[in-house]
């Protein structure tokens, strides 16, 4: 099927683990399309292990965009992210193909449909100031200081989510202004905007997190330290955003000293559990989301899928 202005975009997400990768390829080579990442972890270069980027073996052949692209000690954003990925779709389309996006990280993806305000360029001094903060006094501390300056933002982050903490602090200490009251300043959609269809998976909780255990665990198995000390020796950033990553920043405690490996391995899986969960409720949020039961390599999930397409229900 060749992809038309009128063609959906589709767009697959769901909670971590749970198959989206399979559905994605498999709409993809059933609607002769490509597949634009949108996972904010799988973007980085060197950054391997624990990012679930997809084999060669995964990807069946169909090609993928946006993944190991972005050096991790670059300060790469949403708005960063939503700019490469409307060229992308552009540039598949007008080579006849469909585009399938697929990842698990909801902001990205509304940043896409509903461009971010411009934000301050990065302040380094003012980023290395907060940190070391972070090193000296934990994620609570940093938590806690933007629930004093921007109520509304931290309402919306966890305070271990440290990236989007230190965003926040960045915004108001450079400009004055509550991040939060500036995000709907909203720049005109991309005129693909209204063509974006959101599916998103809804497996079976407790088999989700089982799978997230025992991935967690197999991370760890093939080499997770090792990989994290070789990121650290060759200058990546430990505090920064590529290392800010589930199972990474726990790895670079277990390094600093501050946990066991076996703290580190079972603090990880909780992390990402968590994660699954914020990632539920963040699409539960998106009014436009149509749900599909199981996991991605489930059959009827991709059945559901067409037959949602076919059927006009968007």
């Amino acid at each position: 099927m060749a992809a038309s202005p009128k063609n959906p975009i589709i767009a697959i997400s769901g909670p971590t683990c749970s198959g989206k990768t399979a559905l994605a390829v498999r709409a993809a080579k059933a609607l002769n399309g490509e597949v634009v990442n949108f996972d904010s972890v799988q973007i980085y270069s060197g950054i391997e292990i624990a990012t679930a980027k997809p084999t060669a073996e995964e990807m069946d052949g169909v090609p993928h965009h946006l993944i190991g692209y972005v050096d991790p000690n670059v300060n790469y954003t949403a708005a960063d992210w939503a700019r490469d990925a409307a060229e992308k779709i552009r540039e598949i389309e007008a080579r006849g193909k469909r585009v399938v996006l697929v990842g698990g990280t909801g902001f990205y993806l509304r940043t896409l449909r509903q461009p971010l305000f411009e934000s301050p360029k990065t302040d380094r001094e003012l980023r290395e100031r907060l940190r070391n903060i972070l090193a000296r006094r934990g994620n609570d501390h940093l938590y806690r200081m933007l629930q004093r300056v921007d109520a509304g933002a931290a309402a919306e982050f966890e305070a271990n989510d440290s990236v989007r903490v230190i965003r926040a602090l960045e915004h108001y200490f450079q400009t004055g202004r509550r991040i939060s009251d500036v995000w709907y300043e909203r720049a005109e959609p991309p005129e693909f905007a209204d063509r974006v269809r959101l599916f998103v998976l809804d497996p079976d909780r407790k088999t989700l997190y089982d799978k997230i255990n025992r991935r967690t665990e197999a991370h760890f198995r093939n080499g997770l330290v090792n990989e994290v000390k070789h990121l650290l020796d060759s200058g990546v950033n430990q505090y920064g955003n590529a290392l800010g990553a589930h199972a990474y920043r726990r790895v670079c405690e277990y390094l600093r000293g501050e946990r066991t490996l076996e703290s580190a391995v079972e603090r990880s899986k909780q992390d990402v559990r968590n994660y699954a969960k914020r990632q539920w409720t963040w699409f539960r949020k998106e009014p436009d989301a149509y749900w599909l039961a199981g996991f991605g390599d489930d059959p009827t999930a991709f059945d559901e899928l067409l037959t949602a397409l076919d059927l006009g229900s968007y």
